[in-house]
């Protein structure tokens, strides 16, 4: 069985990932800047488990010695700073497959974001159309990949995965948000009327798309994907079922776009919300993917529509919400703080 080296290891997707791995029989190195790796995970003689951080080409090169196949999951999100973005997204990523090259490791799969294409104006989108990226994040992911494919111009297997936004066991982020008000029987507001259709990806159809590009001859895995879920529906009716799945007899309200938008500009301009442009911009719209190469090439076959997804995590968050009830962040792992939208919660 393979040796497999995976960025972020301590992360949302890197830990399940691992749990992925291991129950295919194969071993893992979890390197991660994170040193906190609280994981039952380990205590598996099958995992070590590394600090280290991805900016550091010596330490990095060093941990990754007698692997065979790199998982680059490691990223600043958008609400780290532009430097910390630059410097891990883009920099970060040139280290990994630079110290996999000098290793004579062939094989690097890139975990990207649909982030790269932007606030798009049409739908479903697909790999080879514009990209055009919002904030310092959409724009180091861009650059990243653009470094991925001058890697493979030099010979080396280099997968490019484009997940939507992924959710599932351990994933609280902006989530968490939602599932507090859910699991508090509050209501929640939409940024418009609810109608645009948004898909989502549970992170267990993401991890069968990293394995897919892992062990499918190069020939197939050598490319860039997009992988979503495969049902969805608008916005309004996906997120409804996790507020019946909480049996208050809530609902999902809407309120006009652009004001809610113009709001939440400013309030992360004072750093007063958690949000980021990114996300309430593209809120209100259509955000879906075609994942017809994935299926056709890879033999992808997503298994959790967004409903599932979505209340999947948010019956893990219900089991697991007092291990993390004072932790906050700015990570997947830990919920983010609520800010002023706190107070919002007074009116649903």
């Amino acid at each position: 069985m393979a040796k497999y080296f995976i960025t972020g290891g301590a992360g949302f997707l890197g830990i399940n990932i691992t749990r992925h791995l291991l129950a295919r029989g194969h071993e893992v190195v979890s390197y991660d800047i994170e040193k906190g790796y609280d994981y039952p995970e380990k205590t598996d003689a099958r995992v070590q488990v590394v600090s280290g951080d991805i900016r550091d080409l010596a330490a990095l090169a060093s941990a990754m010695k007698e692997s065979e196949i790199v998982i680059h999951a490691a990223a600043a999100l958008p609400l780290y700073s532009e430097a910390d973005i630059h410097s891990t997204d883009i920099d970060g990523t040139r280290n990994v497959l630079q110290a996999a090259e000098a290793l004579g490791i062939r094989r690097v799969i890139q975990i990207s974001s649909t982030a790269v294409y932007g606030i798009p104006d049409h739908h479903p989108l697909r790999e080879d159309d514009a990209l055009i990226g919002v904030g310092p994040y959409g724009v180091a992911k861009i650059a990243a990949e653009e470094i991925c494919i001058a890697f493979r111009k030099k010979g080396m297997v280099v997968p490019v995965l484009r997940p939507k936004s992924f959710i599932g066991p351990e994933r609280l982020g902006v989530f968490a948000l939602f599932y507090d008000w859910a699991a508090t029987a509050h209501g929640f507001p939409m940024i418009g009327r609810g109608n645009n259709r948004y898909q989502l990806l549970d992170v267990d159809d993401l991890c069968d798309a990293i394995y897919l590009c892992a062990t499918l001859p190069e020939e197939k895995a050598n490319d860039t994907f997009n992988i979503g879920a495969g049902e969805f529906t608008t916005m309004k009716e996906d997120y409804q079922a996790v507020l019946d799945e909480a049996g208050f007899g809530k609902k999902i309200k809407g309120f006009p776009a652009a004001p809610m938008i113009l709001t939440l500009r400013l309030l992360e301009l004072l750093h007063l919300s958690p949000l980021y442009k990114w996300v309430y911009e593209t809120a209100a719209k259509d955000s879906f993917v075609s994942i017809e190469k994935a299926q056709k090439q890879l033999g992808y076959k997503p298994k959790y529509s967004n409903k599932d997804a979505l209340v999947r995590n948010y019956r893990w968050y219900l089991a697991n919400r007092d291990k993390f009830a004072s932790a906050s962040g700015v990570s997947h792992r830990v919920p983010w703080k609520q800010g002023i939208l706190s107070l919002a919660k007074l009116f649903f």
